[in-house]
């Protein structure tokens, strides 16, 4: 290998995602391997790598497959060294914004959640340390 490339299980390692997980999201689409080894193997690059670690990133904050593959599209359009007409280009940054708000907006819901879990968690720690008293 010309070091350009990498197989599966090294991605696999460098993204912290299962084997299985790279093969589902290639059999949906939302990423394709960039080349194939003379025995038929599964090559990556670092262009690769980089989507699948915007998808990993997407998935705890409950974006689906389909909102995955808009934004992947639209960033694609975007870093394409095509000629854009402008009404094109802001249509596809008025979409990645839109994704951008809507990340904010689900990070912020999980910092609520998680501090209640952390009060109901301490309040478990009280019970405990209230109850261990004669």
């Amino acid at each position: 290998m010309d070091g350009k490339h990498m197989q599966i299980g090294e991605v696999a390692a460098r993204t912290e995602l299962s084997l299985r997980t790279i093969r589902h999201y290639e059999e949906t689409g939302l990423v394709v391997p960039s080349a194939r080894s003379q025995g038929g193997f599964r090559l990556y690059t670092e262009a690769d790598v980089a989507r699948l670690m915007v998808i990993r990133r997407m998935k705890p904050l409950g974006f689906t497959l389909d909102q995955m593959r808009d934004l992947l599209e639209a960033t694609d359009r975007l870093d394409s060294r095509a000629e854009l007409p402008v009404g094109e280009r802001e249509e596809l940054l008025d979409r990645v914004r839109d994704y951008r708000e809507t990340a904010r907006q689900r990070v912020a819901a999980l910092r609520t959640q998680l501090a209640r879990a952390e009060e109901f968690a301490a309040t478990l720690d009280e019970c405990l340390t209230s109850a261990r008293r004669p």
